[in-house]
């Protein structure tokens, strides 16, 4: 008798909390005190040369703690983010008080209320999420036991849920479509299929243009319509590479093919080391080509079709 294990994939699902006015300092406080303690950890690392979570522990746990008045679990978790951080970028950077880890013992996920409980410097509070069909469909008889507490530049929070999605097994696919990126057009595949990218660039070129504008304002009003405009920016790119990738997927599972991505690693530092204008160099640093590669590879994933790169001499 032979068992099949199914493979499975994490991802992070996006949930907006809704935040009472009386709750958002103590969510501050809680930050705040996490970033505190992270900084502290690091300098101890720094100083002791100690890159090993238990051994840090020992020598950073109890003074960060009695310091910052964080929850036991609140200073674990700051002592895997430094180790993690540390790992994973050549110079750690000071910690900001945007975003919090959460484990089993400092959050909970309500699946019929719809609620997260989060535990906060002064004990477990209750959030109603405020999300839609696709993030309770991704969530819905997940169990999850991990998640991030963020804050955005605009002032709201967001907690993002680790949740675990099996994959389908990928098996030999007798077919491979060949996918070019690009910024005039965003994908063309080797059937005939292309995305045009000149919505998007117009919208960019629009953007750049009001910011361009208000830039030389210093005032509070400028600085809203900065951030209004970057998120409006950033949201209609995410969704045109959401509903490109979705294509995309499921044209390669229709065709029983493996997608073969261009490996546009470091492209761009490539392109900016060429003479170009100013508008040139601006469109290609924003060219969000690798969220795109994301958002494919996570999808092809859990409909099981493998994603390869290659030399972008071979993909067409």
């Amino acid at each position: 008798m032979s068992i099949h294990t199914a493979k499975m994939q994490v991802i992070s699902v996006k949930c907006k909390l809704q935040v009472p006015v009386e709750l958002r300092q103590e969510i501050d406080v809680t930050l705040q005190g996490f970033a505190d303690a992270c900084n502290q950890i690091y300098e101890v690392a720094k100083r002791d040369n100690c890159w090993n979570v238990t051994s840090l522990h020992h020598k950073a746990y109890k003074p960060t703690r009695e310091s910052t008045g964080l929850k036991a679990n609140h200073v674990c978790q700051a002592i895997r983010r430094v180790i993690g951080n540390a790992k994973a970028v050549k110079q750690v950077h000071k910690f900001r008080p945007t975003s919090l880890n959460l484990d089993t013992r400092t959050f909970q996920y309500i699946e019929d209320l719809q609620t997260v409980g989060v535990t906060l410097i002064r004990g477990r509070k209750k959030f109603k999420l405020s999300i839609g069909n696709y993030q309770k469909a991704l969530l819905k008889g997940q169990s999850p036991t991990a998640a991030t507490l963020n804050k955005t530049k605009r002032g709201d929070y967001y907690i993002n849920i680790c949740i675990d999605i099996p994959t389908q097994p990928t098996g030999k696919t007798p077919k491979v479509i060949g996918v070019d990126l690009g910024r005039r057009d965003i994908a063309t595949t080797s059937t005939g299929k292309s995305w045009s990218g000149a919505k998007i660039q117009a919208t960019r070129d629009r953007y750049s243009k009001v910011r361009s504008n208000i830039q030389s304002k210093r005032t509070r009003s400028a600085r809203r319509l900065m951030r209004r405009l970057s998120g409006r920016e950033h949201r209609f790119q995410k969704w045109l590479n959401h509903n490109i990738s979705k294509q995309l997927v499921q044209d390669a599972k229709s065709s029983n093919a493996a997608l073969a991505f261009e490996d546009l690693t470091n492209i761009r530092q490539s392109l900016n080391q060429k003479r170009r204008s100013k508008t040139e160099r601006r469109r290609t640093n924003n060219w969000a080509f690798y969220q795109l590669r994301m958002f494919v590879d996570y999808k092809a994933r859990m409909r099981g079709i493998p994603v390869i790169f290659v030399p972008p001499a071979y993909t067409s």
